[in-house]
Protein backbone atom coordinates (compact mmCIF):
# COMPACT_ATOMS: atom_id res chain seq x y z
CA UNK A 1 0.00 0.00 0.00
CA UNK A 2 0.86 3.44 -0.61
CA UNK A 3 -0.04 7.06 0.65
CA UNK A 4 -2.90 7.27 -1.85
CA UNK A 5 -4.16 4.46 -0.58
CA UNK A 6 -4.37 6.49 2.73
CA UNK A 7 -6.83 9.49 4.49
CA UNK A 8 -5.78 12.14 7.05
CA UNK A 9 -7.96 12.22 10.37
CA UNK A 10 -8.46 15.07 12.55
CA UNK A 11 -5.49 13.92 14.59
CA UNK A 12 -1.80 15.10 13.73
CA UNK A 13 0.14 12.47 12.44
CA UNK A 14 -2.82 9.79 11.99
CA UNK A 15 -4.09 8.29 8.57
CA UNK A 16 -6.55 5.61 8.02
CA UNK A 17 -6.55 3.76 4.83
CA UNK A 18 -9.30 3.85 2.13
CA UNK A 19 -9.29 0.20 1.43
CA UNK A 20 -8.35 -3.09 2.86
CA UNK A 21 -4.81 -4.40 3.11
CA UNK A 22 -4.28 -7.29 1.10
CA UNK A 23 -1.94 -8.95 3.54
CA UNK A 24 -2.71 -7.95 6.58
CA UNK A 25 -5.64 -10.29 7.40
CA UNK A 26 -7.66 -8.11 4.63
CA UNK A 27 -8.40 -5.69 7.61
CA UNK A 28 -8.25 -1.64 7.18
CA UNK A 29 -5.00 -0.51 8.52
CA UNK A 30 -3.56 3.07 10.33
CA UNK A 31 -0.11 4.51 9.83
CA UNK A 32 1.36 6.99 12.34
CA UNK A 33 3.80 8.94 11.97
CA UNK A 34 7.04 8.05 14.76
CA UNK A 35 10.21 9.92 14.97
CA UNK A 36 9.43 11.32 11.18
CA UNK A 37 9.45 7.58 10.13
CA UNK A 38 6.28 5.89 8.64
CA UNK A 39 4.71 3.41 11.14
CA UNK A 40 2.01 0.37 10.26
CA UNK A 41 -0.71 -0.44 12.77
CA UNK A 42 -3.21 -3.29 12.14
CA UNK A 43 -6.59 -1.79 14.07
CA UNK A 44 -8.77 -4.75 13.18
CA UNK A 45 -11.63 -3.17 12.35
CA UNK A 46 -13.39 -4.63 9.27
CA UNK A 47 -14.59 -1.25 8.20
CA UNK A 48 -13.16 2.20 7.70
CA UNK A 49 -16.53 3.91 9.49
CA UNK A 50 -15.63 1.59 12.16
CA UNK A 51 -12.34 3.96 13.45
CA UNK A 52 -14.62 6.41 15.51
CA UNK A 53 -13.35 9.32 17.69
CA UNK A 54 -13.31 6.71 20.61
CA UNK A 55 -11.61 4.22 18.82
CA UNK A 56 -8.99 7.15 17.40
CA UNK A 57 -8.96 8.55 20.81
CA UNK A 58 -7.72 5.47 22.61
CA UNK A 59 -4.65 5.11 19.98
CA UNK A 60 -3.42 8.86 20.90
CA UNK A 61 -3.25 7.50 24.38
CA UNK A 62 -1.37 4.39 23.28
CA UNK A 63 0.80 6.33 21.58
CA UNK A 64 0.26 9.61 23.31
CA UNK A 65 4.32 9.96 22.61
CA UNK A 66 3.71 10.47 19.14
CA UNK A 67 0.27 12.07 18.54
CA UNK A 68 -0.57 15.44 19.60
CA UNK A 69 -4.93 15.87 20.90
CA UNK A 70 -6.35 17.99 18.05
CA UNK A 71 -8.78 21.04 18.60
CA UNK A 72 -11.62 19.43 17.76
CA UNK A 73 -12.48 16.98 19.95
CA UNK A 74 -12.85 18.61 23.20
CA UNK A 75 -12.63 16.96 26.41
CA UNK A 76 -16.49 17.49 27.05
CA UNK A 77 -16.92 15.70 24.03
CA UNK A 78 -14.88 12.57 25.46
CA UNK A 79 -16.20 12.34 28.43
CA UNK A 80 -19.86 12.04 26.73
CA UNK A 81 -18.60 9.42 24.32
CA UNK A 82 -16.92 7.41 27.30
CA UNK A 83 -20.45 7.74 29.35
CA UNK A 84 -22.20 6.32 26.55
CA UNK A 85 -20.06 3.34 25.45
CA UNK A 86 -20.41 2.32 29.13
CA UNK A 87 -24.18 2.68 29.44
CA UNK A 88 -23.82 0.60 26.71
CA UNK A 89 -21.49 -2.07 28.18
CA UNK A 90 -23.94 -1.74 31.70
CA UNK A 91 -27.03 -2.47 29.09
CA UNK A 92 -25.01 -5.15 27.24
CA UNK A 93 -23.76 -7.34 30.34
CA UNK A 94 -27.25 -7.05 32.11
CA UNK A 95 -29.10 -8.84 28.49
CA UNK A 96 -26.23 -11.57 29.40
CA UNK A 97 -27.04 -11.87 32.79
CA UNK A 98 -30.83 -12.32 31.56
CA UNK A 99 -29.85 -14.64 29.12
CA UNK A 100 -27.84 -17.12 31.52
CA UNK A 101 -30.64 -16.48 34.11
CA UNK A 102 -33.30 -17.47 31.39
CA UNK A 103 -30.91 -20.77 30.43
CA UNK A 104 -30.55 -22.07 34.31
CA UNK A 105 -34.01 -21.78 34.50
CA UNK A 106 -34.45 -23.31 31.23
CA UNK A 107 -32.13 -26.59 32.37
CA UNK A 108 -33.77 -26.77 35.73
CA UNK A 109 -36.87 -27.15 34.67
CA UNK A 110 -35.74 -30.01 32.93
CA UNK A 111 -33.35 -31.93 35.05
CA UNK A 112 -33.85 -30.16 38.71
CA UNK A 113 -30.61 -28.50 39.77
CA UNK A 114 -28.13 -29.45 37.79
CA UNK A 115 -25.23 -27.99 39.72
CA UNK A 116 -25.61 -31.31 41.73
CA UNK A 117 -25.20 -33.10 38.97
CA UNK A 118 -21.48 -35.26 38.59
CA UNK A 119 -20.94 -32.80 35.47
CA UNK A 120 -19.04 -36.19 33.32
CA UNK A 121 -23.12 -37.58 33.97
CA UNK A 122 -24.14 -34.86 32.69
CA UNK A 123 -21.70 -34.81 29.72
CA UNK A 124 -22.70 -38.30 28.97
CA UNK A 125 -26.18 -37.71 28.95
CA UNK A 126 -26.09 -35.09 26.61
CA UNK A 127 -24.26 -36.89 24.22
CA UNK A 128 -26.14 -39.65 24.45
CA UNK A 129 -29.12 -37.61 23.62
CA UNK A 130 -27.17 -36.08 20.46
CA UNK A 131 -25.83 -39.39 19.22
CA UNK A 132 -29.34 -41.04 19.23
CA UNK A 133 -30.71 -38.34 16.97
CA UNK A 134 -27.59 -38.94 14.60
CA UNK A 135 -28.26 -42.82 14.58
CA UNK A 136 -32.11 -41.88 13.78
CA UNK A 137 -31.76 -40.76 10.82
CA UNK A 138 -29.83 -44.22 9.42
CA UNK A 139 -32.79 -46.12 11.49
CA UNK A 140 -34.98 -44.46 8.94
CA UNK A 141 -32.91 -46.21 6.50
CA UNK A 142 -33.37 -49.30 7.72
CA UNK A 143 -36.94 -49.27 7.87
CA UNK A 144 -36.67 -48.20 4.06
CA UNK A 145 -34.43 -51.19 3.30
CA UNK A 146 -36.55 -53.68 4.90
CA UNK A 147 -39.55 -52.32 2.95
CA UNK A 148 -37.61 -52.60 -0.02
CA UNK A 149 -37.08 -56.62 0.45
CA UNK A 150 -40.94 -57.35 1.64
CA UNK A 151 -41.55 -55.42 -1.98
CA UNK A 152 -38.99 -57.50 -3.83
CA UNK A 153 -38.81 -60.91 -2.10
CA UNK A 154 -35.25 -60.90 -1.38
CA UNK A 155 -33.78 -62.41 1.38
CA UNK A 156 -30.68 -61.41 3.76
CA UNK A 157 -28.46 -62.83 6.22
CA UNK A 158 -26.47 -60.97 8.87
CA UNK A 159 -23.61 -62.19 11.09
CA UNK A 160 -22.70 -60.72 14.12
CA UNK A 161 -19.43 -61.94 15.49
CA UNK A 162 -16.72 -61.23 17.72
CA UNK A 163 -15.10 -61.78 21.15
CA UNK A 164 -17.26 -61.50 24.65
CA UNK A 165 -18.10 -57.77 25.27
CA UNK A 166 -17.64 -57.01 21.76
CA UNK A 167 -20.63 -54.57 21.18
CA UNK A 168 -22.77 -57.06 18.83
CA UNK A 169 -25.90 -57.35 21.40
CA UNK A 170 -26.16 -53.55 21.65
CA UNK A 171 -25.80 -53.52 17.60
CA UNK A 172 -28.29 -55.52 16.71
CA UNK A 173 -30.83 -53.81 19.41
CA UNK A 174 -29.73 -50.42 17.39
CA UNK A 175 -29.96 -52.06 14.10
CA UNK A 176 -33.71 -53.57 15.18
CA UNK A 177 -35.10 -51.03 17.18
CA UNK A 178 -38.09 -49.61 14.49
CA UNK A 179 -37.60 -52.52 12.32
CA UNK A 180 -41.03 -54.11 11.22
CA UNK A 181 -40.85 -56.80 14.36
CA UNK A 182 -43.16 -59.35 11.59
CA UNK A 183 -39.90 -59.01 8.99
CA UNK A 184 -37.15 -60.18 10.83
CA UNK A 185 -35.94 -62.22 13.54
CA UNK A 186 -32.81 -62.58 15.96
CA UNK A 187 -31.05 -66.04 15.86
CA UNK A 188 -29.03 -66.68 19.46
CA UNK A 189 -28.77 -70.67 19.51
CA UNK A 190 -27.46 -72.11 22.63
CA UNK A 191 -25.28 -75.14 23.53
CA UNK A 192 -26.04 -78.02 20.55
CA UNK A 193 -29.12 -80.82 21.50
CA UNK A 194 -27.90 -84.41 21.38
CA UNK A 195 -29.70 -84.46 18.02
CA UNK A 196 -27.94 -81.64 16.72
CA UNK A 197 -24.29 -82.85 17.65
CA UNK A 198 -25.74 -85.70 15.11
CA UNK A 199 -26.78 -83.69 12.59
CA UNK A 200 -24.46 -81.70 9.52
CA UNK A 201 -23.13 -78.98 11.15
CA UNK A 202 -24.97 -76.39 8.97
CA UNK A 203 -28.51 -78.00 9.56
CA UNK A 204 -29.08 -76.27 12.81
CA UNK A 205 -28.21 -72.66 11.63
CA UNK A 206 -30.05 -73.62 8.34
CA UNK A 207 -33.41 -74.28 10.03
CA UNK A 208 -33.45 -70.95 10.94
CA UNK A 209 -32.58 -69.13 7.09
CA UNK A 210 -35.21 -66.44 6.33
CA UNK A 211 -37.69 -66.59 3.62
CA UNK A 212 -38.76 -64.29 1.12
CA UNK A 213 -38.96 -60.85 1.82
CA UNK A 214 -37.15 -61.44 5.76
CA UNK A 215 -34.09 -60.42 7.34
CA UNK A 216 -32.11 -62.68 9.98
CA UNK A 217 -29.50 -61.61 12.46
CA UNK A 218 -27.35 -64.13 14.08
CA UNK A 219 -25.91 -63.19 17.46
CA UNK A 220 -23.37 -66.15 16.70
CA UNK A 221 -23.24 -67.27 14.05
CA UNK A 222 -21.48 -70.80 12.38
CA UNK A 223 -18.55 -69.11 13.02
CA UNK A 224 -18.66 -70.54 16.86
CA UNK A 225 -16.60 -73.54 15.09
CA UNK A 226 -13.71 -71.26 13.53
CA UNK A 227 -13.06 -69.81 17.49
CA UNK A 228 -15.01 -70.53 20.51
CA UNK A 229 -15.19 -74.44 19.69
CA UNK A 230 -11.86 -75.09 19.23
CA UNK A 231 -10.33 -72.92 22.06
CA UNK A 232 -12.49 -74.25 24.44
CA UNK A 233 -12.32 -77.90 23.25
CA UNK A 234 -15.88 -78.19 22.05
CA UNK A 235 -14.61 -79.69 18.58
CA UNK A 236 -11.97 -82.17 17.44
CA UNK A 237 -9.32 -80.00 15.30
CA UNK A 238 -10.75 -82.61 12.62
CA UNK A 239 -14.38 -80.68 12.83
CA UNK A 240 -12.63 -77.75 13.04
CA UNK A 241 -10.52 -78.00 9.61
CA UNK A 242 -13.47 -79.30 7.90
CA UNK A 243 -15.32 -76.25 8.66
CA UNK A 244 -12.69 -73.90 7.47
CA UNK A 245 -12.64 -76.07 4.56
CA UNK A 246 -16.20 -76.27 3.64
CA UNK A 247 -17.47 -72.49 4.92
CA UNK A 248 -16.38 -70.71 2.26
CA UNK A 249 -17.92 -72.71 -0.63
CA UNK A 250 -21.06 -73.06 1.60
CA UNK A 251 -21.25 -69.22 1.68
CA UNK A 252 -20.73 -68.65 -1.87
CA UNK A 253 -24.08 -71.22 -2.44
CA UNK A 254 -26.16 -69.06 -0.43
CA UNK A 255 -25.00 -65.73 -2.39
CA UNK A 256 -25.38 -67.31 -5.55
CA UNK A 257 -29.13 -68.23 -4.53
CA UNK A 258 -29.76 -64.75 -4.20
CA UNK A 259 -29.49 -64.35 0.01
CA UNK A 260 -28.05 -60.88 0.80
CA UNK A 261 -25.02 -62.25 2.96
CA UNK A 262 -23.48 -59.82 5.25
CA UNK A 263 -20.73 -60.73 7.89
CA UNK A 264 -19.89 -58.28 10.77
CA UNK A 265 -16.61 -58.59 13.01
CA UNK A 266 -16.65 -56.70 15.98
CA UNK A 267 -12.92 -56.43 16.91
CA UNK A 268 -12.18 -54.96 20.85
CA UNK A 269 -9.17 -54.69 22.41
CA UNK A 270 -8.05 -56.49 25.26
CA UNK A 271 -8.07 -53.26 27.93
CA UNK A 272 -11.60 -52.69 26.81
CA UNK A 273 -13.33 -56.20 26.82
CA UNK A 274 -11.55 -55.96 30.57
CA UNK A 275 -13.20 -53.05 31.20
CA UNK A 276 -16.49 -53.94 30.13
CA UNK A 277 -16.11 -57.23 32.31
CA UNK A 278 -15.88 -55.02 35.31
CA UNK A 279 -18.33 -53.26 34.40
CA UNK A 280 -20.55 -56.42 34.56
CA UNK A 281 -19.20 -57.75 37.43
CA UNK A 282 -19.79 -54.30 39.57
CA UNK A 283 -23.43 -53.51 37.90
CA UNK A 284 -26.38 -55.10 39.37
CA UNK A 285 -28.17 -54.37 35.94
CA UNK A 286 -25.74 -56.05 34.01
CA UNK A 287 -24.72 -59.24 36.16
CA UNK A 288 -26.77 -61.65 34.19
CA UNK A 289 -24.33 -60.60 31.23
CA UNK A 290 -20.90 -62.21 32.66
CA UNK A 291 -20.91 -66.20 32.02
CA UNK A 292 -17.97 -68.58 33.11
CA UNK A 293 -16.91 -68.12 29.29
CA UNK A 294 -16.26 -64.25 30.25
CA UNK A 295 -14.33 -64.69 33.00
CA UNK A 296 -11.95 -67.67 30.78
CA UNK A 297 -11.55 -64.58 27.90
CA UNK A 298 -9.15 -62.51 29.29
CA UNK A 299 -6.73 -65.82 30.14
CA UNK A 300 -7.17 -67.33 27.04
CA UNK A 301 -6.96 -63.78 24.85
CA UNK A 302 -3.74 -64.96 22.87
CA UNK A 303 -5.77 -68.32 22.09
CA UNK A 304 -8.65 -66.28 20.16
CA UNK A 305 -6.44 -64.15 18.96
CA UNK A 306 -5.01 -67.14 16.69
CA UNK A 307 -7.95 -68.77 16.03
CA UNK A 308 -9.33 -64.91 14.88
CA UNK A 309 -6.51 -64.42 12.55
CA UNK A 310 -6.95 -67.77 10.41
CA UNK A 311 -10.33 -67.03 10.59
CA UNK A 312 -10.09 -63.70 9.47
CA UNK A 313 -7.40 -64.79 6.24
CA UNK A 314 -9.35 -68.35 5.51
CA UNK A 315 -12.65 -67.81 5.67
CA UNK A 316 -13.04 -63.87 3.35
CA UNK A 317 -13.98 -64.34 0.08
CA UNK A 318 -15.14 -62.08 -2.60
CA UNK A 319 -18.35 -63.60 -2.59
CA UNK A 320 -18.82 -63.01 1.64
CA UNK A 321 -16.26 -60.74 2.81
CA UNK A 322 -15.80 -59.90 6.52
CA UNK A 323 -16.64 -56.23 7.42
CA UNK A 324 -13.97 -55.57 10.41
CA UNK A 325 -15.44 -53.33 13.18
CA UNK A 326 -13.59 -51.77 15.50
CA UNK A 327 -16.05 -51.71 18.67
CA UNK A 328 -13.78 -49.89 21.22
CA UNK A 329 -16.24 -47.12 21.14
CA UNK A 330 -19.64 -48.45 20.76
CA UNK A 331 -21.71 -45.54 18.98
CA UNK A 332 -19.19 -45.46 16.27
CA UNK A 333 -19.28 -49.24 15.66
CA UNK A 334 -23.32 -49.29 15.85
CA UNK A 335 -23.04 -46.26 13.49
CA UNK A 336 -20.41 -48.21 11.26
CA UNK A 337 -22.62 -51.49 11.14
CA UNK A 338 -25.71 -49.91 10.21
CA UNK A 339 -23.72 -48.60 7.37
CA UNK A 340 -22.22 -51.72 6.18
CA UNK A 341 -26.00 -53.12 5.85
CA UNK A 342 -27.47 -50.39 4.01
CA UNK A 343 -24.70 -50.41 1.69
CA UNK A 344 -25.16 -54.18 1.03
CA UNK A 345 -28.80 -53.25 -0.49
CA UNK A 346 -29.59 -51.24 -3.55
CA UNK A 347 -33.18 -49.80 -1.69
CA UNK A 348 -35.73 -47.12 -3.02
CA UNK A 349 -36.02 -44.02 -1.85
CA UNK A 350 -32.04 -43.81 -0.35
CA UNK A 351 -31.35 -40.77 1.46
CA UNK A 352 -28.10 -39.29 0.06
CA UNK A 353 -27.60 -36.39 1.71
CA UNK A 354 -26.53 -38.91 4.47
CA UNK A 355 -23.26 -39.32 5.12
CA UNK A 356 -23.00 -43.43 3.86
CA UNK A 357 -19.30 -43.46 3.56
CA UNK A 358 -17.00 -45.71 6.13
CA UNK A 359 -14.61 -44.63 8.93
CA UNK A 360 -11.38 -45.52 7.89
CA UNK A 361 -10.77 -45.74 11.64
CA UNK A 362 -13.76 -47.84 12.25
CA UNK A 363 -14.55 -49.93 9.60
CA UNK A 364 -11.47 -51.32 8.31
CA UNK A 365 -10.48 -54.30 5.62
CA UNK A 366 -9.57 -57.72 6.72
CA UNK A 367 -5.96 -56.93 5.53
CA UNK A 368 -5.41 -54.35 7.44
CA UNK A 369 -6.48 -55.94 10.65
CA UNK A 370 -4.67 -58.70 9.88
CA UNK A 371 -1.30 -56.68 9.09
CA UNK A 372 -1.80 -55.04 12.47
CA UNK A 373 -2.20 -58.16 14.45
CA UNK A 374 1.12 -59.38 12.93
CA UNK A 375 2.92 -56.07 13.80
CA UNK A 376 1.46 -55.99 17.57
CA UNK A 377 2.00 -59.90 17.74
CA UNK A 378 -1.75 -60.15 18.47
CA UNK A 379 -2.66 -63.61 17.13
Amino acid sequence: MNLNDFERTQYTGLYKSKISHPTFGKKYVARFQLNKKRYMKVLGYDKVDSLTDINAYNLLEEYKSSLSTPSKLTKQGIKSSKKSIIKKDINTNEDKAKKIKDENKFLNSIIGNYKDIDLSILQAGIQKVYDGAQMQKYQIELIKMQKYLEKSGKKMIILFEGRDASGKGGAIRRMTRYMNARHYRVVALGKPTETQKGQWFFQKYIEHFPTGGEAVLFDRSWYNRAMVEPVFGFCTPKQYEIFMEDVVNFEHDLVRQDIILVKLYFSVSKAMQLERFESRRTSPLKQWKLSEVDLQAQDLWDEFSEKKYEMLKRTSSRSAPWNIVRSDNKHKARMESIKIVLNSVDYDDRNYALDFDADDNINISVQKELSRMRKKRDY
